[in-house]
């Protein structure tokens, strides 16, 4: 009974580390320079699955529960302020293909269990609110 009490704190231990390296490597890239290095380098740190070279804003605020959930591919562009949330009732996806251009300001959550991608080349203007998944070339 112990030992099984003592690999159970284990466990949490590690994932409460796990966590808390989550929580801190996503407060320091959320206010650091290096918009095309230092911030994604600490996102794929987090579990982030970054492909190819992307564009993080300031303030940008990207799933910390399930990190591993939202996959930005190559020459996506993530403005000032916007938020992407990979769970709202339970988890979800989120996808950016390539060359995505997000607004500042945006919101994109998908459903519980939902896979959200925003289709290459598509835009989304400051302030929108995604919950569902974009069209390729499309200006939202």
């Amino acid at each position: 009974m112990k030992k099984i009490n003592q690999e159970a704190k284990k466990n949490m231990q590690k994932s409460l580390a796990h966590s808390l390296s989550n929580r801190i490597f996503h407060l320091i890239a959320r206010f650091a320079p290096g918009s095309r290095s230092l911030r994604p380098f600490l996102h794929k740190l987090r579990g982030v699955k970054i492909n190819g070279e992307i564009f993080i804003g300031d303030e940008v605020y990207i799933e910390n529960e399930y990190p591993e959930l939202v996959e930005i591919n190559d020459d996506a562009r993530l403005t000032l302020r916007s938020t992407i949330i990979a769970h709202m009732r339970g988890p979800g996806k989120v996808i950016i293909c390539k060359k995505v251009y997000v607004g500042p300001h945006c919101f994109i959550g998908p459903s519980s269990g939902q896979t959200l991608t925003i289709g290459e080349g598509s835009v989304l203007a400051a302030g929108s609110v995604i919950t569902k998944s974009v069209p390729p070339y499309t200006f939202v």
